[in-house]
């Protein structure tokens, strides 16, 4: 891991804030604009060009690979996911395989049952709707069997290049964790985190906030010594304090 040396300028603030975002809506977090500009200052020199872990060879397998994601760790949907897209990487292959072969494939991933039965019915409805491509709207693809927000996202990030932000378990977590985009539903902490992250870090944002929690801000006992923005932190269970109630704003665009 890259030492990233805060900028003498940036200092946490002392009191609990909020800030404003793009929309006209309010919204809530203990960090104002420096802050967070600075937050992912570090992550962007921390890991310059953050990669999903899911292993895939086009926009197809992609969609597949994420859907088996649920409720499974990446490195075990690769293992499965590997001698699978050997043989049928395009949903004309997919369905030509059948289910039951799908199920014998990914029998080591949880629910595989039920997830070998939506890759077919994805398959199925690619061919059939959409000539056998994967569309590039998010209101498309949560169309498909299995498919939910946060796969969306994913794809539309990685495949189509676009800004989104796919609010997995770390990223729920640490947006709650260090007061950063606080919310109740993974929808709400997306809506935050999308209007508080500057634009010029947004197409990266959620590939840093997923490995940050994955490798240093974990679940169970979170590693602050080498954490890159450990001194702007602002997470309660760190300093042992009930933080300050959340001030609303009206939010102004950045």
């Amino acid at each position: 891991m890259k030492n990233v040396k805060p900028e003498s300028s940036i200092k946490p603030a002392k009191a609990k804030t909020a800030t404003t975002g793009r929309a006209g809506s309010r919204l809530k977090t203990v960090y104002n604009k420096a802050e967070i500009e600075e937050i992912f200052r570090r992550f962007s020199i921390q890991r310059p060009e953050p990669k999903g872990e899911l292993e895939h060879v086009n926009p197809f397998t992609l969609v597949v690979a994420v859907a088996l994601s649920a409720q499974a760790t990446d490195a075990g949907v690769n293992k499965a996911t590997r001698a699978l897209f050997a043989i049928a990487d395009t949903p004309e292959k997919m369905v030509a395989l059948g289910e039951e072969r799908v199920r014998d494939y990914i029998k080591t991933i949880g629910l595989y049952r039920n997830k070998a039965k939506n890759v077919i019915a994805l398959s199925e409805k690619l061919i059939a709707e959409y000539g056998g491509e994967v569309p590039r709207t998010r209101e498309e693809l949560i169309t498909l069997p299995g498919v939910g927000r946060k796969t969306a996202n994913v794809v539309l990030s990685m495949a189509f290049g676009q800004a989104t932000m796919a609010v997995d378990t770390h990223i729920f977590r640490i947006a709650n964790r260090l007061c950063l985009a606080p919310g109740k539903t993974p929808d709400e902490v997306e809506s935050q985190l999308m209007r508080i992250i500057p634009d010029h870090y947004l197409y990266h944002a959620h590939h840093w906030l997923i490995l940050h929690g994955r490798y240093c801000c974990k679940a169970r006992k979170p590693e602050c010594e080498r954490c890159v923005i450990a001194d702007i932190c602002k997470a309660a269970e760190k300093t042992n304090e009930i933080p300050a109630p959340l001030v609303e704003l009206p939010a102004q665009v950045i």
